[in-house]
């Protein structure tokens, strides 16, 4: 995530966000890829797969009253304190002949040696905002943004929902100009030509919370993006105040993960009619269905006192003075085996996991009836809950 730098390290640079940008940020490696979704299909296989990050007491159904920080042996996380949960779907290049492959995940700018997984922010408010003071989700809290079924733009240009999941396409020579969403190297759809440096995703959650509800029936109307004038980046999510419907300010939460897309940019491996070749794992060949979930796990208040420590709210996890760090042989040991029995990477896949054929749009996509894909899962050790 680029913002105007105090300081550079490296020849790739990463930017350490100034006091207007006050950010906790740290990478988290993956924990496993499966076809789960918790919170939309709870105690049941997901129809699309998904990679996951965070505390080891992810399961099929997270029940909101178990307390995952507590629960959890482990996390993926740089802070040993995170044991929330984060995912979202899985990018897969289709060859020529029509088979499909899982792009492989590498690790971001100025994080380490993570094991693919994705970079976390916190994001704390910035004037002109009339409230800079945050609400820390509460035990419990989760949410989704973003509509898998999407093949099309979803929102009115004007919409503050219509940034919140975007692409930026790297040229090759750094991590590219502007704010993650509105910079010019960024699209809310796939990029139409090969990205020479990979592919990086971004994705947006509401940062405005009705201050009532832990989750909804959609895991979406709970919460809202804050509305107002963009800022001077072009951006709606830093300066901006939230709605009446949801007044409660919380952090911004933003995921970046990096998509090594540049070792499939070889001569005759594209499309000879010039589309581009990749789709996400729910079959969208467009990218207007990425997405992504979040459902909160840090241990006791370890997040309240990160945001409010000035060393930690740096970008540097290595200046946090609230936090205990892992290593990354640390936080890449940490892992689940999978529990759904399919293979999802590694190799060429005749079609992707679960039913997921090719559904370009532009009118949104329907679930396949039917499905004779692998729908119960095996038993592997998992975490005592604890509620």
């Amino acid at each position: 995530m680029l913002f105007k730098p105090l300081l550079l390290f490296s020849a790739t640079s990463i930017a350490v966000v100034t006091a207007q940008f006050e950010t906790l940020r740290f990478p988290c490696s993956q924990l496993v890829t499966e076809r789960l979704d918790p919170l939309v299909t709870p105690g049941q296989v997901s129809p699309h797969l998904h990679q996951i990050i965070g505390g080891n007491a992810f399961n099929i159904t997270m029940d909101p009253a178990i307390d995952i920080g507590a629960t959890s042996t482990c996390t993926t996380c740089r802070f040993k304190e995170d044991k929330s949960n984060y995912w979202t779907m899985v990018m897969y290049f289709k060859a020529r002949n029509g088979s499909f492959i899982r792009v492989p995940q590498r690790a971001n700018d100025g994080t380490g040696s993570p094991n693919g997984g994705m970079t976390i922010y916190y994001i704390r408010p910035r004037p002109p905002a009339k409230n800079l003071s945050v609400t820390i989700f509460p035990k419990g809290f989760r949410m989704r943004v973003g509509n898998p079924m999407l093949r099309n733009v979803g929102w009115a240009l004007t919409h503050p929902s219509v940034n919140q999941t975007t692409f930026r396409c790297w040229d090759g020579t750094g991590i590219g100009p502007g704010t993650p969403g509105v910079g010019a190297l960024d699209t809310r759809w796939f990029p139409k030509g090969p990205c020479r440096g990979g592919m990086r995703t971004q994705i947006y959650f509401p940062s405005c919370w009705d201050g009532v509800h832990l989750d909804s029936a959609d895991h979406e109307s709970h919460m809202a993006h804050p509305i107002g004038t963009p800022g001077p980046e072009g951006s709606l999510m830093f300066g901006t105040d939230c709605p009446t419907s949801h007044p409660v300010r919380t952090p911004l939460l933003f995921t970046e993960t990096v998509w090594d897309t540049n070792r499939f940019n070889g001569a005759g491996m594209w499309p000879e009619d010039g589309s581009q070749p990749f789709v996400w794992s729910m079959g969208d060949p467009t990218g207007y269905g990425h997405h992504g979930d979040y459902v909160f796990g840090w241990e006791g208040d370890s997040l309240k006192r990160a945001m409010e420590s000035q060393r930690c709210m740096t970008s540097l996890p290595a200046n946090c003075d609230a936090l205990t760090i892992q290593t990354d042989a640390e936080i890449n040991k940490c892992m689940l085996q999978t529990v759904v029995p399919e293979v999802t990477e590694g190799q060429y896949l005749n079609k992707l996991p679960g039913c997921n054929p090719i559904q370009s749009g532009p009118e949104p996509a329907t679930a396949i009836p039917n499905c004779d894909a692998a729908s119960t899962t095996v038993s592997t050790p998992r975490p005592t809950p604890q509620l």
